[in-house]
């Protein structure tokens, strides 16, 4: 019975050391600081003022503050679960074939010289962040940097760009883009950077859009850009989350990237859908890289398959699914473009009524043309960090710290009430 129970001590004096020891394991780790747009989101659901408005998600909504799911998207769910054929095997590494060569399309035009010279490699993503970070792991393996590997973003973008390249070793560099004074863009800055930076660099640029300042250059800006980029041999990252969001118009929204591929610019694309078809859960997207030959697009092909294999083997189904039905049938495509303009449409009407109650009924001190001359779902309203820490913490209105705004969380139920907010605590009124 001694010899059993010292059996029984010993076994537990090692499990004892055992826990210590994997708990020193971890002592290393530090605790990262919790994500601002998700801690703002937790924070609105949290608070049980009544009156509350969420200004800080980047996800639309409809005119009583609720997800919408597209009527085109009901439509397609029901067609693929009504499908007797439908089955659930593994897509292709690289993604479902009919999909991202639809997508490819809709981004390039179908007769763009790139696709039918077959010089587009499509992969299926994880949503336009997957895009990301995929295009941003292949370029840190084989592009042939001129010096550090670096990437220059504008200033400021959307935050997950740093986290997505530093974790795949390309630094992020910061060029000049916003202008504070004008709250539009910092043209001549941003040529300038452009003109300094070296030879061969990788420039990422918003589409369309810009996350968060709501600010696009013009035709012409994007011309000049385009030779610029050409002349320093440059390569263009492009992140389009908004296409047809943004206008409302699927090829306007496309212009820039159209654009720089049929001037020859080097360039890959990173697509989402979770924007202009509401398929946020589903992390339905696509990146494409424009390859200078046919041949140099299958090298690219077998090397992008073999990074996505290593990661997550292969693409989620059901979304793709979605868009390729949506994308490839010419009725469903067409509801599908209404469906866009209702919500770009209502987005823009927000943006109106917000600068004429600031203007006309409350003549809040100073300009606001930009609420109106900005584009797509976010806009940068000129507030300090003081002025955005009041509206959430005295108004229950949140919004992110720099000034940011989602226009998609107004409505007409709300609008007047952040109206009379925004003016009160640009007065230094609100308490």
């Amino acid at each position: 019975m001694a010899a059993r129970l010292n059996q029984v001590y010993r076994h537990l004096a090692n499990d004892k050391d055992s826990t210590n020891m994997s708990a020193e394991t971890w002592e290393s780790v530090p605790l990262a600081p919790p994500d601002s747009i998700f801690n703002l989101i937790a924070a609105f659901a949290a608070d049980p003022t009544p009156h509350k408005v969420n200004l800080s998600v980047g996800a639309y909504r409809d005119n009583d503050g609720k997800p919408w799911v597209l009527p085109v998207v009901k439509k397609a769910t029901q067609l693929l679960l009504n499908n007797p054929t439908l089955d659930h095997e593994y897509l292709s590494i690289i993604g479902l074939p009919a999909f991202t060569s639809a997508a490819a399309k809709l981004i390039l035009a179908p007769d763009a010289p790139a696709i039918t010279e077959g010089r587009v490699v499509s992969v299926q993503t994880i949503s336009g962040t997957g895009a990301n970070h995929l295009g941003a792991l292949f370029l840190s393996r084989f592009y042939q940097f001129n010096g550090n590997k670096q990437v220059y973003l504008s200033k400021p973008t959307w935050v997950n760009h740093y986290a997505v390249f530093k974790n795949v070793g390309i630094t992020p560099v910061e060029y000049p883009y916003f202008d504070p004074r004008t709250l539009g863009v910092d043209f001549d800055g941003f040529k300038s950077a452009l003109v300094d930076a070296p030879t061969r660099s990788i420039v990422l640029m918003h589409a369309c859009a810009h996350n968060p300042t709501g600010v696009d250059p013009s035709r012409e800006q994007w011309e000049e850009i385009a030779n610029i980029i050409l002349s320093k041999g440059h390569f263009a990252f492009f992140d389009s989350a908004y296409q047809g969001f943004a206008s409302g118009d699927l090829n306007n929204d496309a212009w820039a990237v159209r654009h720089f591929a049929n001037k020859g610019v080097p360039l890959l694309i990173c697509q989402s859908f979770a924007k202009n078809a509401g398929l946020y859960g589903e992390r339905v997207g696509a990146l494409h890289v424009i390859a200078p030959t046919s041949e140099a697009a299958k090298r690219i092909r077998s090397q992008l398959s073999v990074l996505q294999r290593s990661e997550i083997s292969n693409p989620p189904a059901h979304g793709a699914r979605l868009m390729s039905l949506i994308l490839n049938d010419p009725k469903l495509f067409e509801e599908w473009d209404r469906d866009i303009k209702t919500m770009a449409h209502r987005i823009i009407s927000m943006r109106e009524q917000l600068y004429k109650l600031l203007t006309e009924e409350f003549k809040t001190p100073g300009n606001w043309e930009h609420i109106t001359k900005q584009i797509g779902m976010f806009s940068f309203t000129g507030l300090n960090q003081q002025q955005s820490l009041a509206l959430v913490e005295k108004a229950h209105i949140y919004l992110t710290n720099n000034g940011r705004i989602s226009m998609a969380g107004l409505n007409t139920h709300n609008i007047r009430y952040v109206a009379e907010c925004l003016d009160k605590v640009v007065r230094g009124e609100l308490s």
